[in-house]
């Protein structure tokens, strides 16, 4: 039996004390998004043994991290004992991760010290947005105001700041898209009039709070205010949703990003804000007693077509509302990189104010030596043998063959191989005792990627030969071959995806004002937390 308890312990008063005081560590929660959203520690992030492979190199870049796992009990193998804690740290020893421990006492342990439990997902953020607005008493008008003022005829703008698929899925009506990152830089050729009261949106509460509060701090003059609740209180409040609007921001003026750049240099500095150059940036990439995370803040666009080596994309906006997700070591050093020397400057301000320890690179156009978009890193994938779309097709009209699709149980959903099984990734070996015995089995996913990760798993659960499926299911639709789709007993609790409740317009009201309640009370839970160490501007 394996037993995660002979990695070392970590303890909460240790850890707890840790994110006090600053130092650099990684609280993970392996376990599936929807289990992680029913409950965790404040700053503990969500990587899912399911896919550690595809993502743990850029989310804990240095190895020498103090990682500590939690599972909150859930099992990897139940007949041998292996918690997904053991397994996922015997993974991260294989790519060289030197410091692995586990919680002592695990989620339960966290809490009976005295540890806060915070649901949903990107708490941290979510949590700084609310203390955000209560400090500094953010102006916000209720949809039904917001409604008024448009049957009025008023003088009003509604910018959108969620991404840009968010804003075309459902939207107000009458809505612009401007997504956060692009808000202070972009406002003024938007909204030319200086007499217009900009409304600003998303579909909950965070970024709207966030992107008006912007616009406060870098010093405009335009009225202002977060619509209250977003989308989920435009519903709430029975009033009917846009779909795919596709109104945009206009090209940027030189005259707006000098004005903008005034504004937010003078926010970076009062947020101690600091710059960096790019030797110093170069320096910090060899250093391997620190995590550095180097992220591009502009547009998917711009960065394609050039950018720092080694910088990763990342809007500005997503990046304050979903820090956890992207700077996944609490205590990190980030560097933020434009081109404009206002979208870096006004992240960063954010940054600063939820104790990171941030930096403006001073680079120059020259230094985006590199192009296209950005790769992630994947762990070194195990050499296996493959199998055609075709020859797979011929195996399963004998009968014998068994296939495992690990792809989203969204996609899975959509679309699959006819007989396919779903699950996880981490939930492998419950999914294989359930079936009946095969004389062989087919790993696949969407591009065939996480699957080559498993095949040897498989192989060895089952004792039979395995095959990863060739360029995994998106080969078998290429190929013309027969699919199928909707729903599956194997899709009934997925738990590999959270439903937010701000996601489309199936969730019922009561779910949505769920939600806002939760927020409502975040600003009490980071008081008796007690490690966020946010601040207010100088």
């Amino acid at each position: 039996m394996s037993d995660s308890h002979a990695l070392p312990l970590r303890h909460f008063s240790r850890l707890h004390q840790s994110l006090h005081e600053g130092q650099e560590l990684a609280l993970i929660d392996v376990r599936e998004e929807a289990a992680f959203a029913t409950g965790h520690p404040l700053f503990a992030a969500n990587l899912a043994l399911s896919k550690l492979e595809l993502e743990v190199l850029d989310r804990i870049p240095n190895r020498q991290t103090a990682v500590t796992l939690y599972d909150n009990g859930e099992f990897y193998d139940v007949q041998h004992g292996e918690r997904k804690t053991t397994r996922a740290a015997a993974l991260l020893h294989s790519l060289g991760y030197k410091n692995v421990g586990v919680l002592a006492g695990d989620l339960a342990g966290w809490k009976e010290a005295g540890g806060e439990i915070f649901i949903d997902v990107n708490a941290p953020s979510k949590a700084f947005g609310e203390w955000v607005e209560h400090h500094y008493q953010t102006p916000s008008l209720t949809a039904e105001q917001v409604l008024a003022l448009q049957q009025q005829g008023a003088n009003i703008a509604v910018l959108d700041v969620r991404r840009f698929d968010e804003y075309q899925a459902m939207s107000i009506p009458g809505g612009v898209s401007v997504p956060g990152g692009e808000l202070a830089l972009r406002l003024r050729d938007a909204v030319p009039d200086k007499n217009t009261q900009v409304i600003v949106n998303c579909a909950g509460r965070t970024r709207s709070i966030i992107g008006t509060q912007s616009l406060i701090n870098a010093g405009f003059k335009q009225p202002v205010a977060a619509l209250r609740n977003g989308t989920i209180g435009w519903t709430l409040a029975g009033q009917t949703l846009a779909h795919q609007q596709d109104a945009t921001f206009p090209e940027l003026s030189e005259k707006s990003r000098q004005a903008a750049l005034k504004g937010a240099q003078a926010l970076a500095i009062r947020a101690g804000v600091r710059s960096v150059t790019l030797s110093q940036i170069h320096d910090w990439q060899q250093d391997d007693s620190r995590t550095l995370y180097l992220f591009d803040v502009r547009t998917a666009e711009e960065f394609r077509a050039g950018h720092l080596p080694g910088a990763r994309h990342v809007a500005g906006g997503q990046l304050v509302q979903e820090t956890d997700h992207y700077a996944t070591v609490r205590g990190g050093r980030i560097v933020l990189v434009d081109d404009d020397g206002v979208r870096a400057n006004m992240a960063a301000s954010w940054l600063a104010q939820m104790k990171w320890e941030v930096y403006v690179a001073d680079v120059t156009a020259e230094d985006f030596a590199e192009q296209g978009d950005w790769k992630a890193q994947v762990a070194p994938a195990p050499a296996v043998e493959s199998v055609t779309p075709q020859q797979l097709q011929r195996w399963l009209d004998d009968g014998e063959t068994g296939v495992i699709d690990l792809t989203t149980s969204a996609n899975f959903r959509n679309r699959r191989i006819p007989g396919a099984v779903w699950t996880t990734r981490g939930n492998i070996p419950q999914i294989i005792a359930s079936q009946p015995e095969k004389q062989q089995w087919v790993v696949t996913c969407t591009s065939g990627l996480l699957a080559r990760y498993a095949v040897t798993e498989v192989a060895s659960l089952t004792a039979k030969n395995t095959y990863l499926l060739e360029k995994g299911t998106v080969g078998w639709i290429d190929a013309g071959l027969p699919l199928e789709r909707g729903d599956s007993t194997y899709l009934d609790h997925p738990q590999d995806r959270y439903l937010r409740p701000y996601e489309g317009t199936d969730v019922s009201a009561q779910a949505m004002q769920d939600y806002l309640d939760w927020e409502y009370g975040l600003v009490a839970q980071l008081e008796k937390d007690g490690s966020h160490g946010f601040t207010l501007l100088k």
